[in-house]
């Protein structure tokens, strides 16, 4: 199978360097045959050779996917054909070596360079690791590489937010805006959304976009063949013209914006880009348009001050003196002279601001330049640990390589490298059953059954599974789910799953097996079942885990010591952050509702400026509040039950973040529960016992919740060494002051609690991933009566939650009066 894709071999265990080539060899089978009738030799790319003449040619193009193309090329080379080196720094010299032959193919785009530099320091890293082989060496390489294309599609996603709120806030004229870009700077050019195209997108989805304008692009038209053919794929309103009539279009059509990518960025701002480029800038200028850049920040190269100093590339002259660019007949006389550069420089002047995904860097007043190296000082991480990546199991900064298992592959893993766990399932491996059970939006779960002992394998996929591999996302988040288990599990173990076995490398973990009758408390609650220690159990987890990795039981240095440890967990977040505080409220293209019923109320919350304004306070309550360490998606599809265990599941959302969000998110799931109930009724009030459980149980599990964490927090304030925010000298006096901060402390979680609430429910009902306890209810009519119910009141909770006082309060508003 893997030589069929890139006609060379390639093992089961290199997966993933077969997937990255898949996904390359996908965006290159769009390109038009007819304009590029020699695609083909070069759509598989499995060796270094193939990747310079397929970069060389343009048949990959744009800085980013550049870079990745090459990375993985040359992975997927060493992966099937290593090199015949004796040892691990002959074999770290040949991969250097490799990579500079490859940013010879195109010196200006600054992202190759980039890459090959970070590929060759880990390269030498690894090489200089005691006991390090040739395969060690190998196996460093290809991970990062992989690693490449993942933080590729995030950098866009972010560009595409960032530039779509730049843009908004610049062209303030209208509602919605007309936006002009040049070459092609999409999914064809990057891993995926785009650069400058990816803007276009994100303004689109937000509705606030009139129509997207593309250039043709000279000489190789990707602007007519590339970005005109994504634009349509999409559906986006567009309207391509010359590169020579962009300016007459500007002056007779009207333009609002300007947008375009870059192969590098000097240091003071000064852009180099596809030909055609500065005159667009000089236009835009002219018409007092505003004029930006889209590009990640591995485009901007700070050893160049201006753009003087970027060297540009000549093309082939018959690019201009043939038809078809270059392969053609003959169209200019024999003996003309010929200026062909493939890129033109834009002075930081003509440009109003740099779109980046670490943010929109822009001039100081009165200035023409950038200050571009404070910008970066100001965004840019701590440098990486200079440990390359391994495949080695146990905690550090390790890149995983994925390798998706099936119940084959994964009997052998288990087999080969997890004797304790073989010993522990008892007999054979061919005594073993493996059955795939995840029904989740994101992972693989795996049942493992032996003779002797049962257990649960869970993996993470490198997309969201509900969406597909069009929607990447990192396979890191089972490692923050472990470590979320591990530390749940220390404070709260009766109702958490104990985690086996730890595997970074391969993004999965082993956990206990929650034999039956434990079900899925969604399930039991669609069913009409109740749990009547739900409440306790509940209340428990939340009041010790929240409780005691918070401020309030730790001094200042464990708190940031344990908020370092999750801090990482950034995609994740990211994810939370889009699909929750932001998609809904918007025309986004992964929310869906029942419909045509709740078109309107749909439609009504994109144009709710207080809904807005609320949703976008619990967002920054979301991003800046790193409170104590939360689950992150405590909904009743994560918790497991019976009449007499509550378990605690799925924490790989986990981060330090606002108490409220966990507490908000369990409520929630229960307020949905309980308009659900008359759309599962056989009969009128055939549910009724059911949803006066579950109204019992909201009660119940604030109530609990608040008296437990109150008594942990008065006990610990008693002790010689109580948390840092509330320490003996200020609160353990013995006046009122503890009990009056407790009681402004509950009031204000009260509050956020409710908001997230509300947040959890209007998502779930428009927004990308719905949930079973209504999506199960087979009449569209019954089943819209319901959410209407539920949008309403989460509305409520959202933009009128001060006026509950008391969870009682809430609960008696579930019903509408009269």
């Amino acid at each position: 199978m893997a030589s069929e894709v890139l006609g060379v071999h390639i093992e089961k265990k290199n997966d993933g360097v077969l997937q990255a080539i898949k996904y390359v060899r996908g965006k290159l089978e769009l390109l038009d045959q007819r304009h590029l009738p020699h695609v083909s030799e070069y759509i598989d790319i499995p060796t270094a050779e193939a990747a310079w003449h397929a970069i060389k040619d343009m048949v990959v193009r744009g800085a980013p996917a550049i870079a990745i193309a090459a990375a993985l090329a040359l992975a997927a080379e060493l992966v099937s054909s290593p090199p015949e080196t004796p040892d691990a720094k002959s074999t770290g010299a040949y991969i250097v070596e490799r990579l500079q032959y490859l940013v010879s193919s195109r010196p200006t785009a600054v992202n190759l360079g980039e890459a090959a530099k970070q590929l060759s320091e880990v390269t030498r890293t690894a090489a200089d690791q005691p006991e390090a082989s040739a395969q060690s060496v190998i196996d460093a390489f290809v991970v990062s590489a992989e690693q490449m294309l993942v933080d590729d599609v995030a950098a866009n996603r972010a560009i595409g937010a960032n530039g779509a709120e730049a843009i908004v806030k610049a062209a303030t004229k209208k509602e919605k805006l007309r936006v002009m870009t040049h070459c092609n700077t999409g999914s064809l050019a990057t891993a995926a959304y785009g650069t400058a195209l990816g803007v276009i997108r994100s303004l689109h989805a937000a509705g606030k976009l009139e129509t997207a304008i593309a250039t043709e692009t000279r000489p190789y038209n990707q602007g007519s063949r590339l970005t005109a053919y994504e634009l349509v794929y999409e559906k986006i309103p567009a309207i391509l013209v010359a590169d020579s009539a962009a300016a007459a279009f500007g002056a007779t059509r009207g333009v609002d914006a300007i947008v375009v990518g870059a192969d590098r960025i000097a240091a003071n701002g000064d852009t180099a880009n596809k030909i055609g480029t500065y005159s667009l800038a000089i236009g835009a200028k002219y018409h007092g348009v505003p004029f930006f850049v889209a590009a990640p920040v591995t485009s901007i190269d700070l050893d160049i001050h201006s753009g003087a100093e970027i060297h540009i590339e000549q093309r082939d002259p018959k690019e201009l003196t043939h038809a078809n660019g270059g392969r053609g007949d003959p169209i200019a006389p024999a003996g003309i002279d010929v200026w062909n550069p493939s890129f033109d420089v834009t002075p930081a002047d003509l440009i109003a601001g740099i779109i980046t995904e670490k943010g929109v860097i822009y001039k100081a007043d009165g200035a023409t330049e950038f200050d571009i190296p404070a910008f970066l000082a100001r965004v840019a991480p701590a440098p990486p640990a200079q440990n390359p990546p391994t495949l080695a199991t146990e905690a550090g900064d390790v890149k995983p390589l994925f390798v998706g298992f099936n119940p084959e592959t994964l009997v052998d893993y288990i087999a080969t490298k997890t004797p304790d766990l073989a010993t522990r399932l008892g007999g054979k491996p061919t005594d073993w059953k493996v059955r795939e059970v995840g029904d989740g939006n994101l992972n693989l779960v795996f049942i493992v059954e032996g003779p002797q002992w049962t257990c649960v394998l869970k993996q993470s996929l490198p997309y969201v599974r509900c969406v597909g591999e069009s929607w990447p996302l990192t396979v890191d988040r089972s490692w923050f789910e472990a470590l979320a288990l591990k530390e749940e599990g220390r404070l709260v173990p009766q109702h958490v799953p104990e985690v086996y076995h730890v595997d970074r490398s391969r993004a999965l973990f082993v956990m206990r097996y929650l034999e039956p009758p434990h079900i899925i408390l969604r399930k039991g609650l669609i069913a009409g079942h109740v749990y009547p220690l739900l409440a306790d159990h509940v209340s428990t987890f939340l009041a010790r885990t929240l409780f005691s990795t918070s401020l309030l039981a730790l001094d200042t240095a464990q708190h940031k010591a344990a908020v370092a440890k999750f801090v990482v967990n950034v995609e994740l977040c990211r994810l939370t952050e889009q699909v929750i505080f932001t998609e809904p409220y918007a025309q986004a293209a992964n929310n869906h509702w029942t419909s045509p019923q709740l078109d309107a109320e749909a439609a009504a919350l994109r144009s709710d400026v207080p809904l807005k304004v609320a949703i976008t306070a619990l967002k920054k309550k979301f991003t800046e509040q790193a409170e104590a360490l939360v689950h992150g998606d405590l909904h009743t599809g994560s918790i497991m039950v019976t009449d007499t265990s509550t378990q605690m599941i799925d924490p790989e959302f986990a981060f330090y973040g606002p108490m409220g969000f966990d507490i908000g998110a369990f409520l929630a799931n229960l307020i949905l529960a309980y308009y659900s109930q008359d759309g599962h009724a056989t009969s009128p009030g055939a549910r009724n016992d059911c949803k006066y459980w579950i109204a019992k149980t909201i009660i119940e599990t604030w109530a609990l919740f608040a008296e437990k964490f109150v008594d942990l927090w008065s006990k610990f304030v008693s002790l010689e060494s109580p948390g840092d925010l509330t320490p003996t000298l200020l609160f353990g006096t013995g006046d009122r002051t503890l009990a009056e901060y407790q009681k402004a402390f509950l009031g204000d979680l009260f509050q956020d609690s409710l908001g997230f609430a509300g947040a959890k429910i209007v998502r779930r009902i428009v927004g990308i991933a719905h949930v079973e306890d209504l999506e199960s209810i087979a009449d569209p009519d019954v089943r819209a009566s319901c959410e209407k119910k539920a949008l309403a009141f989460g509305k409520v909770l959202l933009k009128e939650r001060s006026q509950f006082e008391s969870i009682q309060q809430v609960v008696k508003a579930l019903e509408p009066k009269g």
